[in-house]
């Protein structure tokens, strides 16, 4: 039939829902893409685009979800090359995955000196510009079980996303 498909109990489709639909994927993967890509190789600002999309009609939470999941599984990315140098520092393998990190020598010491001073609970500001990075690094090679990290890098990140949504929502209104 012209224009529509069928649903799970027998009802029209329309293609405009079947669009819309497809939109809402497409926008959120690229928040969690770009957000999982701007925590471990690339010099992306997941925060740009949040913003943005927030200022459409997106669910928040919904970006907020996404965002925070795949800043989250970033960070564990991280986390695993800082336990691939602690267990292979010298090899290429894990000189050429360290090399992608974009962390220069003053990040990691500045991030290994937060991580002496406060432990595995430096991890709750993983999401600051600088050391963020670089302290889910150390905290690879500080042996922080994964759980730990993603916990509290996780709750970090999301505290950081509800903060920009409350932020833009008292702005705008």
């Amino acid at each position: 039939p012209g224009g529509a498909a069928r649903g799970s109990f027998g009802e029209s489709i329309g293609y405009e829902t079947q669009f819309r639909g497809l939109t809402l994927m497409l926008v959120y993967a690229s928040l969690f893409f770009t957000a999982f890509l701007a925590e471990t190789v690339l010099h992306l600002s997941s925060e740009l685009l949040f913003i943005t999309l927030l200022n459409q009609d997106y669910s928040a939470a919904a970006l907020i979800f996404w965002a925070t999941l795949g800043n989250t599984l970033g960070a564990c990315v991280n986390w695993w090359l800082g336990t691939l140098l602690r267990h292979n520092a010298n090899s290429a393998r894990a000189r050429r995955w360290t090399s992608r990190l974009r962390l220069t020598d003053k990040e990691l010491t500045r991030a290994a000196e937060w991580f002496a001073r406060y432990g595995k609970w430096s991890l709750l500001f993983a999401w600051a510009p600088i050391v963020g990075d670089a302290l889910t690094v150390i905290a690879g090679l500080a042996r922080v079980p994964l759980w730990q990290l993603a916990l509290l890098a996780g709750a970090g990140k999301l505290a950081r996303y509800l903060s920009l949504a409350g932020l833009l929502a008292a702005l705008i209104l």
